[in-house]
C-alpha cells in the first residue's frame, strides 16, 4: 500500500509518516494542497490522508479535484472539527472516510487499511502460493506451517509480488509500492532485499527474475 499524507502541521505529518512506516505502509508527505494534487498526478496512491484546512489550495477543493480527476486513491479526510455538518460536506465533496482530530493512531491505521482494500484493484488480505501464506493485517508469513521472520521491506516486496497473482512486477513498480518518494531510483535495494527474502523463504524458490522485465511468483510445478 502507498499513502499520501497531506497536512501542513509538519510534526503531525511526520508522526503519521512514522506510524505508517512501522506498519509497513509506504507514505509520502505534502504540506499544502497544490503539492498534494501534483504528487497524486504523478504517483499511484491507494489512500490520501487529507487535512481539511490546508494552505495554497484548501483541502475541500483538493478532495473535489481528486474525485473529478478520477483518482483511484480513497480519501480519508482529517479535520479539527467533528461536527456532523462538516462530515456531511466532506462526503459530498468525495471523501470516503472522515476522522476528527485529535485521533488515535491505531484507529487511523485501521481506517487507512480498510480504505486500501476498497481501491479499484482491491485484493484479498491473505495470499497463499506454493505453501507460503502471507497475512497482510497480521504481518505474518508462514511456509508449510513454519513462521518466517521478515524485515519490513522483505514483507512489503513479498506482498506486492503475491498480490500480482503471478504477473510480472517491474522493479519500478516495486519501488513505487514498497518505498517512498525519497528512494534513489537507481538503488540496488530491491536486488539486495530480494536476495535475503529468497534465502528466508527457502527451497523450492518461489520468486522468479524475468530478465529485463521484473519479478514474479513462480508458476506451480505440475
Amino acid at each position: 500500500m502507498r499513502v499520501l499524507i497531506v497536512d501542513d502541521e509538519e510534526l503531525l505529518a511526520q508522526a503519521i509518516h512514522e506510524a505508517f512506516r512501522r506498519e509497513i505502509i509506504a507514505a509520502d508527505i505534502a504540506y499544502d494542497g497544490a503539492t498534494a494534487l501534483e504528487m497524486d498526478s504523478v504517483n499511484e496512491y491507494d489512500v490520501v490522508v487529507l487535512d481539511r484546512d490546508l494552505p495554497v489550495i484548501h483541502g475541500d477543493r483538493v478532495c473535489a479535484e481528486l474525485s473529478a480527476a478520477g483518482s483511484r486513491a480513497r480519501v480519508l479526510m482529517l479535520t479539527a472539527s467533528g461536527r456532523l455538518t462538516d462530515k456531511v460536506e466532506g462526503f459530498r465533496l468525495g471523501a470516503d472516510d472522515y476522522l476528527a482530530k485529535p485521533f488515535a493512531f491505531p484507529e487511523l491505521i485501521a481506517r487507512v487499511r480498510a480504505l486500501g482494500r476498497r481501491t479499484a484493484e482491491a485484493t484479498p488480505v491473505v495470499y497463499e502460493y506454493h505453501g507460503v501464506r502471507l497475512d497482510a493485517f497480521r504481518h505474518d508469513v508462514f511456509r508449510d506451517g513454519t513462521y518466517i521472520r521478515l524485515s519490513k521491506k522483505e514483507f512489503a516486496i513479498l506482498e506486492v509480488l503475491m498480490a500480482a497473482d503471478g504477473a510480472t512486477v517491474s522493479a519500478e513498480r516495486i519501488l513505487e509500492k514498497a518505498w517512498d518518494e525519497n528512494v534513489d531510483p537507481f538503488t540496488n535495494s530491491i536486488r539486495v532485499t530480494l536476495s535475503t527474502l529468497r534465502k528466508k523463504l527457502g527451497q523450492p524458490g518461489i520468486i522468479e527474475t524475468v530478465s529485463g522485465v521484473g519479478y514474479r511468483i513462480a508458476a506451480p510445478v505440475e
